[in-house]
């Protein structure tokens, strides 16, 4: 038997850019007994609870390659529940961020999680349709309630009455008995899907919001002198669906709409929030816009219809003094919603919300936490007493991009990393993994980026052709320089260090020489960089990834028609022609010793070829979608690549071989930057994730690591909780 070839793992080692996942809920969190000042929210695999008065994290509770989609905080403060994608629940001790109690039980992801009042209970919703209750003390579940047809949306404690209600997509509300673990009441008053659900005013009332401009309220009144026995008759009988809004049903629930709020958001609902005493209603949908509703206390809700009544016979008066039969003839003493229920000044916001969480202050200031889909978590007040408009507290946007990050580059010396996206370019400290610098993007959104020779500066390649020289150190933009007419797809070093290139899509390749100037501006008296167009090479078709050999001898060009051409790069003679990719390759790199050129296309396949004579040595099915981008390993034969199937992997270009597969990216995998001496890796994606991986000193041994991707694939050896053995739940 042969040695097998030994390799050395990467890890991961750290996820920064990410402020606030999209698509995951926030929270208010007590902390160390404080409260309105601290917000949960979901960070990819991770929660991060944010200090809104400093802006900085206060505490980052881990997770392992699962992405969060809900997250609930105990009312006691203590524990926090996580719900992940892959449908586990794992609850945390705040305090060390231990791992309490982990719950495995729905199939699909987790779409709502609550607590119960003394916080002993949990109940959750998933994209399987059901509900289940969870005992957190036991540690064990209680019930299982199946009856929805489509995803659940919403789960909600009815804590006084011991009931569940649920609300799905299937366009029905649920109320589920916890003792008998039935459901005992379906409401069907929706012609669309329920998108969200809440109860207001001691659980008095239930708000729904579907796909139009309308938020239903009901009101439930509940039948307390009903018996057990009776009780349980009346859930055993077959009650017809029309039938179930009438007020003469005799069920322990008499469940009625008593009117309709209309909202000024245009398209569905997305969310409705209240705060822990069930007074403020907050409603966001598919826009900016976040409308705030106060349900009024019994003595308030009177004095208003006092009032509305006084107004009515008041102008009921006038109009017999005039003699006109316009308008009603009598003035009605009854309590309506708009007695019930105020409009609160609505909060225009700078981008599409996500999610919102509604806290009320001991004085009467309400607190709402708002994430959006910039990747922004901010803060808002507004005086209940005074009626003033909402103001903002704090905006946390620095620690990330606002856009998806489209390219990442390592400095020489391992210590930097540079991010671009269609609002900025950032530079962060790989160790600390915070935000050092920020560069506001003027021009298009940045495609490629590269450090320049000392670190000191950085090339960007943009989508309207413009070419950035950045000073990292000052935060400036020193040139923009018009490279190319469309598209600047690919810029990088010449292995001189004397120039750069970059290739467009105006069927163009430049090199440039790093040249020093008078400062333009006349501030300094120092001489600052500059570029200066020495040759261009011209090509038949776009170019999308451009790559110089180490020896300095060819550059290597990929075409929008699949073809990569090489050039003698003295001349801009043509040298070879590789061709057999079926779709255009979208990043190519050439190995340190110029002896290998690997290409890895939109095709799904990376195909190593020989510098020598132009063959394929080897055609790889890499991916499960398109390859993004790939990289050598500096002074080895081993390269990486990333794909829209948001996996990493690594390959030896001498065996063909799979080294090892790093999970991470919860969407595409844009971008790729492998480290001096290949120490570290970094990739970013459309999670707005910016993943470090770091070479540990543990040895991989090929074999072994297919056996464990095997069983993972197989699930044999897959246990949903870690420590116990694989269940198959029903």
């Amino acid at each position: 038997m042969g040695l097998t070839k030994q390799y050395l793992r990467y890890a991961p080692s750290g996820i920064f850019n990410v402020i606030a996942s999209p698509d995951c809920n926030s929270t208010h969190v007590t902390l160390n007994g404080v409260s309105g000042r601290y917000i949960a929210v979901g960070a990819c695999e991770h929660v991060i609870i944010w200090d809104m008065r400093l802006g900085e994290k206060a505490q980052v509770i881990p997770g392992e390659n699962v992405v969060v989609s809900q997250i609930a905080a105990s009312p006691t403060g203590n524990h926090m529940a996580v719900g992940y994608v892959d449908g586990n629940i794992n609850v945390f001790e705040l305090l060390n961020n231990d791992i309490v109690c982990v719950f495995a039980g729905h199939k699909s992801a987790i779409t709502c999680l609550q607590y119960d009042e003394m916080g002993h209970r949990i109940v959750s919703g998933s994209k399987d349709t059901e509900v289940i209750l969870w005992d957190v003390v036991s540690e064990t579940g209680i019930a299982r309630f199946s009856g929805h047809k489509g995803v659940v949306t919403s789960a909600l404690f009815i804590n006084g009455k011991n009931c569940i209600v649920s609300s799905s997509k299937d366009t029905f509300i649920k109320f589920w008995d916890i003792e008998t673990k039935h459901c005992f009441k379906t409401l069907g008053g929706h012609q669309m899907e329920v998108w969200s659900a809440v109860l207001l005013k001691e659980e008095r009332y239930l708000v729904t919001g579907s796909m139009d401009q309308q938020l239903r309220v009901w009101k439930l009144n509940w039948n307390d002198k009903i018996k057990d026995e009776d009780k349980l008759v009346q859930q055993l009988e077959i009650v017809k669906l029309e039938d179930t809004d009438s007020t003469e049903d005799s069920s322990m629930l008499q469940c009625h709409q008593v009117g309709t709020l209309i909202r000024g958001g245009r398209g569905r609902v997305v969310g409705l929030s209240t705060d822990p005493g069930q007074r403020v209603l907050a409603c966001y949908g598919t826009d900016s816009l976040l409308e705030l509703f106060s349900f009024c206390s019994d003595e308030e809700a009177s004095a208003r219809m006092n009032k509305r009544v006084k107004k009515q016979r008041k102008k009921l008066t006038k109009q017999k003094e005039a003699q006109t039969d316009e308008g009603p003839t009598e003035v009605s003493e009854i309590l309506t919603l708009s007695d019930e229920v105020r409009r609160l000044s609505s909060v225009k916001l700078s981008a599409k919300l996500k999610s919102a969480n509604v806290l009320m202050g001991t004085t009467g200031e309400l607190r709402v936490g708002v994430t959006l889909a910039t990747n922004t978590l901010e803060l808002h007040s507004l005086d209940m007493s005074e009626g003033n408009e909402v103001k903002c507290l704090k905006q946390i946007t620095m620690p990330g991009h606002q856009k998806e990050p489209r390219c990442v580059a390592i400095s020489s010396d391992n210590l930097a990393v540079l991010t671009a996206s269609a609002d900025s370019i950032k530079l962060w400290n790989r160790t600390s993994q915070s935000c050092l610098r920020t560069i506001p993007v003027t021009c298009g959104r940045p495609t490629s980026a590269c450090f320049a020779p000392g670190d000191r500066h950085a090339l960007v390649g943009c989508s309207d052709g413009s070419l950035l020289l950045v000073d990292v150190a000052a935060a400036c933009v020193l040139e923009q320089v018009p490279a190319h007419t469309t598209n600047c797809t690919s810029v990088g070093l010449t292995p001189d260090l004397r120039g750069c290139y970059s290739g467009g899509g105006d069927k163009t390749v430049k090199l440039w020489q790093f040249e020093l100037i008078a400062d333009p501006t006349g501030d300094s008296k120092a001489k600052v960089l500059s570029l200066l167009h020495i040759r261009t090479l011209e090509l038949e078709e776009s170019v999308t990834a451009v790559r110089v050999s180490q020896n300095n001898k060819f550059i290597a060009v990929a075409l929008l028609d699949s073809t990569v051409k090489i050039f003698f790069i003295d001349t801009f003679k043509f040298y070879l022609s590789l061709y057999g990719h079926k779709l255009p390759v979208l990043s190519l790199d050439i190995s340190y010793d110029s002896n290998i050129i690997a290409t890895g296309s939109a095709d799904r396949n990376v195909k190593i070829w020989g510098m020598d004579f132009g063959d394929c040595h080897k055609s790889i099915f890499a991916h499960n979608d398109s390859v993004t981008s790939l990289q050598f390993v500096p002074s080895t034969h081993h390269f990486f690549t990333a794909s829209k199937d948001g996996k990493v992997k690594q390959w030896d270009a001498d065996t063909y071989d799979n080294i090892i597969t790093l999970n991470g990216h919860a969407g595409e995998c844009v971008g790729l930057s492998v480290g001096a001496g290949g120490l570290h890796v970094a990739t970013c994606g459309t999670d707005f994730g910016v993943r470090m991986f770091s070479r540990t000193e543990e040895s991989l041994v090929l074999g072994d690591a297919d056996e464990t991707e095997e069983g993972l694939a197989t699930g044999e050896q897959h246990a949903p909780v870690p420590g116990l053995p694989g269940l198959n739940m029903p």
